[in-house]
């Protein structure tokens, strides 16, 4: 199985002295999913909780939504010519009720680390295959979330603190899951940010803890339309980034009851759409 971490030899300039170290690197390598024993998406990750990646990566597909939707997940042995295992391929069995996409060659997806699911960035497909509805302002049996600013501010500094491979190579993303309370529950990192989702809400499916109706979700760097379809496909309430949203993030959010807030650095925030749920104190400046 790939390692997290890689060494490669850099030349190091410092004050004008050069010199020659080992640095340590974050490792990146392709992963092809299979569902049920057919090729449906390639993604360039960071080895590690692959089989979660495939479940949750399949989540936010709309395939799988329960514990009991999954058969199993295996690396495909001799995966390659010769026979071996790299340990790139998984393939997804599903229970024998669950209805799978049909999958085509126009269907199958090639994600990499920056850009997400490209190609399916439709507001309608995303409301129409949700199964766990996050617009609470409708009532409903549980009351809304409701987030102090102060305790979405302090989430930052704990996920970056959480971040153990980032420390060694300055070159991952992360994502984490937090109570209402403000609990750290989980934090994954790959080298992009719609993986360490994915990790996360394989994870929660593994488990059984689909829907994640009343956490947040916390991401680094920027909250892309692809962040906020996995956030509603996956039952969540609440997106924070510490970047900027897409307009589609926003529009998507806005129009599935997704709390949405971007800039999250220290005690300054920007919500975009799901306001209701931030306890707010005084009413802001207009401008």
């Amino acid at each position: 199985m790939g390692r997290v971490t890689e060494r490669r030899k850099v030349i190091r300039i410092r004050d004008g002295v050069v010199s020659t170290r080992p640095d340590t690197l974050v490792a990146e390598e392709p992963m092809e999913i299979r569902l049920n024993g057919k090729p449906l998406a390639i993604t360039m990750r960071t080895p590690g909780d692959d089989f979660a990646l495939a479940a949750g990566f399949l989540v936010s597909e709309g395939v799988l939504a329960e514990q009991s939707d999954l058969q199993n997940i295996v690396y495909c042995a001799g995966a390659t010519a010769d026979g071996s295992n790299t340990y790139n391929v998984v393939d997804v069995r599903t229970a024998p009720d669950v209805v799978v996409p049909d999958i085509t060659l126009e269907r199958n997806v090639y994600t990499t680390s920056s850009c997400g699911l490209c190609g399916k960035a439709s507001l309608d497909a995303v409301r129409t295959t949700a199964r766990w509805p996050v617009d609470d302002t409708r009532g409903g049996d549980a009351p809304p979330v409701r987030l102090d600013p102060e305790l979405l501010a302090s989430l930052p500094d704990r996920l970056r603190a959480a971040q153990r491979v980032f420390d060694r190579t300055g070159g991952l993303h992360a994502a984490a899951l937090f109570s209402e309370d403000g609990e750290l529950l989980d934090v994954r990192e790959d080298v992009g940010r719609h993986n360490a989702v994915d990790k996360l809400v394989g994870r929660a499916l593994q488990s059984g803890s689909l829907p994640l109706s009343r956490v947040i979700l916390l991401v680094s760097g920027r909250a892309s339309f692809e962040l906020a379809q996995k956030a509603v496909m996956a039952g969540i309430p609440v997106l924070a980034a510490v970047s900027a949203p897409s307009s589609l993030a926003v529009d998507l959010a806005a129009e599935t009851g997704l709390t949405l807030v971007g800039f999250l650095r220290g005690a300054s925030m920007n919500v975009y759409a799901g306001e209701h749920r931030i306890a707010l104190r005084a009413t802001a400046a207009q401008g």
